[in-house]
């Protein structure tokens, strides 16, 4: 039962964050979504920025969007991929334009109310040719940072 309690109380602590999405168009045009979620959010203490910090949990995933379908159709004949991430065959790729994924919270805090601001921001990608997904696509992966800022909440 302790586990289910404590699922309730995260699901609770964290239902006003919202799922940001982001948007990143490969040199390949593929367009990749990358999805953030603030997953926890705890108080740290002092800082010059609201007499307050924070340590904050951000969890994130991609997913092609788009795909040429000369690439789709290239990919038709190779391997599925290994459950484990193939250690051969990836390629870095350029990124050509992106629109970054942006999450916000409310948290109450012994401060008062924050405003919690997640950015994510691209910053490489790769992909693999050599084996597909179940979808016929190539694999890809993405590193990206998240950049944290925090204000009071008027009220």
């Amino acid at each position: 039962m302790l586990y289910r309690r404590s699922f309730y109380f995260l699901i609770e602590k964290v239902m006003n964050s919202e799922i940001g999405i982001g948007r990143i168009k490969l040199a390949d045009n593929t367009v990749l979504v990358l999805k953030i979620f603030v997953l926890d959010i705890k108080e740290l203490g002092f800082s010059p920025f609201g007499n307050i910090s924070f340590d904050v949990k951000v969890i994130g995933g991609i997913a092609v969007e788009s795909l040429s379908e000369e690439l789709r159709k290239a990919m038709i004949d190779k391997p599925p991929a290994p459950l484990e991430l193939p250690k051969d065959g990836w390629e870095i790729i350029d990124i050509i334009d992106q629109e970054p994924a942006l999450a916000e919270t409310i948290v109450q805090t012994s401060k008062g109310k924050f405003r919690i601001r997640v950015v994510a921001e691209a910053v490489m990608a790769s992909r693999n040719i050599m084996y597909k997904s179940p979808h016929n696509e190539p694999i890809y992966s993405l590193s990206w940072i998240s950049k944290i800022s925090w204000k009071p909440v008027k009220e």
